[in-house]
């Protein structure tokens, strides 16, 4: 991982609010851009990365280098290492204690064999508890960059990242921004954005934290079926939900 420029932690206080779908989405997002990525889901017990990707049912091998990640196309343009891949049946739960996570995570992050990645995503589960305090001691000598935080625009969501807030400056992780997920709804035939759950939560957030605001996304459901389907949205270049995910891109680079 040493040669990796530019290392991003994906976090968010609470689930459901899309974390998973955000990394995928700045992963192809920076692919579009032409650069080389890799995503590292650190979510154990719930790997849906994978699932996203279409790559269910895809394996890892072992090389001199470690071992060798899932690859999204023949380029090698998108890199994936996910525990997802080193289950028999993708129904199995992973049901360990907290050591046995943390050696897990400490193999993912030791052992994977990159190649030329410029840019690598951590999606990370929810919360901020023993998986996260490895992650980032496992990180602290690579330096990376900082944690991408995401939220949904209502109390109950923004209340749970000031939490990871917390966490990210206890650990010493800079917080590069916080991303608005779910930020209202816009009518694909009048164009009109209906606040469907409140607005305004990730702004106040950041204003609060004294934070970037990245951006926001709302709730679109072709990104919705393109997930569900394992298909690339960023390949829908006249969506606006797609130019929301490249001005937060843009800022990233």
């Amino acid at each position: 991982m040493d040669s990796i420029k530019h290392i991003y932690l994906v976090l968010s206080g609470k689930g459901g609010v899309g974390k998973s779908t955000v990394a995928t989405q700045i992963a192809l997002g920076l692919v579009n851009e032409g650069k080389k990525v890799g995503i590292l889901d650190v979510d154990l017990c719930g790997p849906s990365v994978p699932h996203m990707l279409n790559l269910k049912g895809k394996d890892v091998h072992q090389c001199s280098e470690g071992w060798v990640p899932v690859y999204t196309d023949e380029l090698q343009q998108l890199a994936v290492m996910s525990i997802a891949f080193l289950l028999k049946n993708e129904n199995d739960a992973v049901v360990w204690r907290g050591p046995k996570k943390n050696a897990m995570i400490k193999q993912f992050v030791s052992d994977v064999y990159w190649k030329d990645v410029e840019y690598l995503i951590i999606d990370t589960p929810p919360g901020t508890s023993d998986e996260h305090i490895t992650t980032v001691e496992c990180l602290q000598s690579l330096h990376p960059d900082g944690a991408i935080l995401v939220t949904t625009p209502q109390n109950v969501a923004t209340a749970d990242v000031r939490r990871e807030i917390t966490f990210c400056r206890k650990t010493g992780i800079k917080i590069i921004g916080i991303v608005e997920n779910m930020s209202g709804f816009v009518c694909p035939t009048c164009s009109e954005c209906s606040n469907i759950f409140s607005s305004g939560g990730g702004i106040a957030l950041a204003e609060y934290a004294d934070v970037p605001f990245l951006g926001n996304i709302p709730i679109d459901p072709s990104l919705s079926a393109a997930m569900e389907k394992g298909e690339n949205f960023m390949n829908s270049k006249n969506s606006p939900t797609f130019e929301a995910i490249m001005r937060i891109i843009k800022k990233l680079i």
